[in-house]
């Protein structure tokens, strides 16, 4: 191998584990992939001010700041507090609640720019981010009076209204279960399948507490040890041959 295709070669492998990397540490541009952790629960659409709200369960506001943080670095992030924080990456705001109504849980609510902009209350916001980066997004007359998701019905955003995602919804925003294994859990009538995608995309099904056996399956009578390799009882019948009509003649 001449010495011009062997660094060219050392090159683009150098490229590709540059690649790898920034892909494993997160470096990319962007945000967390919040979309693939955690289901969606509610949307509020107005245009480009948009906002949605995914559900973290069974998960403080510290503990899912930390998760997002770790997978990317935010641009500004509000102090650590048990019911409220704030994480800003570029034009998204990520507004971490816990819910009122289920304590136990953590609604990430993640809002457009626009939608901080025209919507919430720019003081209330004062007390989580520097006020150089409320100055920038607001004027003198811009902001509303929402407080986030938890308190829409006190303090209500001044466009657009919440509802369950609708199927466009999802198609902008997919929901997905916060099991990153991809399994599959389908209930039959007698019995619970369970279908796991590995990482190299094959299927594997495993069947618990079978009534009845699986179609296709061999089973015959006699003692507990046959096997179905044993050779089959039943009778031997020859082969009937038939006679052709044809004559043999030689060469002489």
């Amino acid at each position: 191998m001449s010495k011009k295709r062997s660094r060219f070669l050392g090159l683009k492998l150098l490229l590709v584990a540059s690649l790898v990397l920034s892909l494993l540490t997160g470096c990319g541009i962007g945000s967390p992939n919040v979309k693939e952790t955690y289901p969606l629960e509610s949307v509020n659409r107005d245009g480009n001010a948009t906002s949605y709200v995914y559900r973290a369960a069974d998960k403080t506001v510290p503990e899912v700041a930390k998760e997002l943080t770790d997978e990317k670095k935010p641009d500004q992030i509000s102090p650590e507090d048990a019911d409220r924080m704030f994480l800003v990456y570029g034009n998204e705001w990520y507004h971490l609640q816990k819910d009122t109504a289920k304590p136990s849980d953590t609604l990430i609510e993640i809002d457009s720019k626009q939608y901080v902009q025209r919507n919430y209350d720019s003081s209330f916001l004062q007390g989580y981010l520097t006020a150089a980066l409320i100055g920038q997004l607001f004027d003198s007359f811009g902001g509303g009076s929402y407080r986030g998701y938890t308190s829409r019905d006190i303090y209500q955003p001044k466009q657009g209204t919440y509802h369950t995602p609708t199927t466009n919804d999802k198609k902008v925003a997919p929901p997905l279960t916060v099991d990153k294994k991809g399994s599959i859990f389908r209930r039959g009538k007698n019995s619970d399948t369970n279908t796991s995608v590995g990482s190299g995309g094959s299927i594997f099904d495993r069947k618990k507490d079978t009534k009845t056996p699986s179609r296709g399956s061999i089973s015959r009578g006699g003692s507990s040890g046959s096997s179905i390799f044993d050779a089959p009882k039943r009778s031997y019948t020859k082969p009937k041959t038939r006679v052709g009509s044809g004559k043999i003649t030689r060469r002489r």
